[in-house]
């Protein structure tokens, strides 16, 4: 208890500098600080016994539904390992390995004209990812460059503008929407799960395509990270009012606003990540290692570590 006690007085002013200038003014005072005590602390102490356990470079999976808070909760947590932990933490985000808007345009002329939109498998550059894994893990540590994605042109950043890694990190956060997830069962694929696979997927090429990546390169990748944890929405449709308000949030912050969707856009974008998301929920459920339970109104309503 002290230890924790220790933690709450030495992380707590940079934890609610954090919360100010992400401008969360929407929670009371006795809420942040029981989140931080309740929440953040005991998942930065497990994460902590975790790395004390493997002994190397950790790397941690943190998946859910979009704008469902992952890259907020991971960066709180990345203050606790850092400021009292004293650990190298690295926290990136799948969303930054999508392929380029060229690429995706090759893919959905030769495959299905779906993959013009960004988000499920097949859209990321997994060769990519490993590459970073594998520059992480190499016993001689040289510095590489990790890449951005610019949501607001819908394309990757010039080599010029990613994030330098000097530094081997000891703790690997990666975030991301699909990270754990599953293929399924042909039986379940032929069945269309919205308005937008049932009239723009009749030949099931685009969820075969999807399923196989699934099946084969992204179950690799996803073998690569350590534990995963799950934060699950309450339901499919707060996907929907979370992920517009990640993009209004997006529009206030943006200069270039042309990729910057609306609301009507915003409803067809989240039907891409339908399948998956709904499937993930039963899914991670059995085998994440840590599972966040989700309110409606954002709050975590209790977490549980399953090893």
């Amino acid at each position: 208890m002290k230890k924790t006690e220790d933690c709450f007085l030495k992380v707590k002013k940079d934890y609610l500098n954090f919360l100010k200038k992400e401008k969360i003014f929407n929670k009371s005072m006795k809420n942040k600080i029981s989140n931080l005590k309740r929440i953040y602390i005991p998942i930065s102490f497990w994460i902590e016994n975790r790395y004390k356990i493997k002994g190397k470079t950790l790397f941690l999976g943190f998946s859910g539904g979009q704008g469902s808070g992952k890259t907020t909760i991971t960066k709180i947590l990345k203050i606790i390992l850092k400021k009292f932990f004293k650990r190298e933490v690295l926290i990136s985000s799948i969303d930054d390995f999508y392929k380029t808007s060229e690429e995706r345009s090759k893919i959905a002329y030769k495959v299905h004209p779906l993959f013009n939109t960004r988000g499920v498998p097949g859209t990321h550059d997994i060769n990519l990812v490993k590459k970073i894994f594998y520059f992480i893990k190499k016993k001689k540590f040289k510095k590489f460059k990790l890449p951005r994605f610019d949501k607001s042109i819908d394309d990757r950043f010039k080599k010029k503008h990613w994030v330098s890694v000097k530094k081997r990190p000891e703790i690997v956060i990666l975030e991301g929407w699909c990270l754990g997830a599953k293929p399924q069962s042909n039986y379940l694929i032929k069945k269309p799960i919205n308005i937008l696979e049932k009239i723009e997927d009749k030949d099931l090429i685009w969820r075969k395509y999807v399923n196989e990546k699934l099946k084969k390169e992204y179950k690799f990748f996803f073998s690569m990270i350590d534990h995963f944890v799950f934060l699950k929405v309450p339901n499919f449709n707060m996907v929907f009012k979370w992920r517009f308000l990640q993009e209004t949030k997006l529009r206030q912050k943006s200069r270039l606003n042309s990729k910057i969707m609306n609301y009507n856009e915003v409803k067809r974008f989240i039907m891409f990540y339908q399948r998956i998301t709904l499937q993930m929920m039963k899914d991670l459920n059995k085998f994440a290692s840590v599972f966040m339970l989700l309110k409606k109104n954002h709050d975590i309503k209790k977490v549980l570590f399953r090893t």
